[in-house]
């Protein structure tokens, strides 16, 4: 599958914000299974200082300043990605607590490298109540896969999606009471839950298939960012997991950025001075590529 996404974020406020930094995390990470084919950045007012690195986690941050006054920012990412049915496999999924004990033990570079995420981070905190909670799907002996599977499952069921009951600053905490919620919410819980039980799990942004194919219901969370985790089981790799839509992503979402939570990976964050009451406004469109329709990669303000 071939997909073109744009993603308009604008800011706008009742007074002139006379300085700003910024950093976006807009750009898809390249995988075995998805590949970022053109990428461009439009940023208007054209920044006064523009730059590119690579996070700690391997995504790409585009960093942007401004030292003069403006009343509104528009930033326009348009990007072209490539995607496969991830392969992992199929005849190895071993019981979730080798997997616990492997990463505990560093028995393989990658175990090493998962291992850090099974600590806390600022939105995902490990629970004796979490760990109850996911205990009634990870009981002894049970294949990981089929754990999460059902761990996913039971989310998606017992929490309810809901956009007015919770803000991007909602504890985990308060999620797991309230028992509804939106992607981000569901994916800080389940990562909470996991890492209870001494499994590590990331947090993955990006978007979702805007129009389901023919038969299929369209999913939550399309037209608008997304988000859903990443979970490590040993031999079997990363896998992620959508508890938003009880769902093993394939081909339907594409992957911006991996972090530790929301902190690490946030679409658009920065800091400014002046603005007085600002209000925000966010549209993405995924579309479908047609085969050979490819466009060359353009430049807009500095960034590709």
């Amino acid at each position: 599958m071939k997909y073109r996404i744009v993603h308009i974020t604008r800011y706008s406020g009742t007074e002139p914000i006379s300085v700003g930094h910024n950093e976006a995390w807009l750009t898809p990470r390249d995988s075995t299974s998805q590949k970022c084919l053109n990428h461009t950045l439009d940023i208007r007012p054209e920044p006064s200082i523009t730059s590119r690195r690579t996070d700690y986690f391997g995504n790409t941050v585009t960093q942007f300043s401004f030292n003069q006054g403006y009343r509104a920012l528009t930033v326009t990412a348009v990007n072209e990605v490539d995607l496969q049915i991830p392969t992992r496999p199929t005849t190895v999924d071993p019981a979730w607590e080798t997997v616990v004990e492997s990463v505990r033990r560093h028995q393989t570079p990658e175990d090493l490298t998962a291992y850090e995420f099974g600590f806390d981070s600022p939105r995902c905190k490990a629970r004796d109540e979490f760990a109850e909670y996911g205990r009634v799907s990870f009981y002894p002996g049970r294949p990981i896969l089929e754990a999460l599977s059902d761990l996913m499952r039971r989310i998606h069921t017992e929490f309810r999606y809901d956009t007015l009951a919770t803000s991007v600053t909602t504890p985990v905490d308060q999620v797991f009471k309230l028992r509804k919620g939106v992607c981000q919410d569901f994916s800080h819980l389940m990562i909470s839950i996991l890492r209870s039980l001494g499994l590590a799990a990331c947090y993955v942004s990006g978007y979702l298939r805007t129009l389901p194919p023919p038969g299929r219901p369209r999913l939550v969370g399309a037209d608008a960012s997304h988000a859903w985790l990443s979970a490590w089981c040993g031999p079997m790799g990363w896998v992620d997991l959508d508890p938003t839509n009880n769902k093993i992503p394939d081909v339907d979402h594409i992957t911006v950025a991996r972090g530790r939570d929301y902190g690490d990976v946030a679409p658009l964050k920065g800091v400014y001075i002046g603005g007085g009451k600002h209000e925000l406004t966010v549209s993405v469109d995924v579309s479908e590529v047609e085969a050979g329709a490819g466009a060359p990669v353009q430049t807009a303000t500095g960034v590709s």
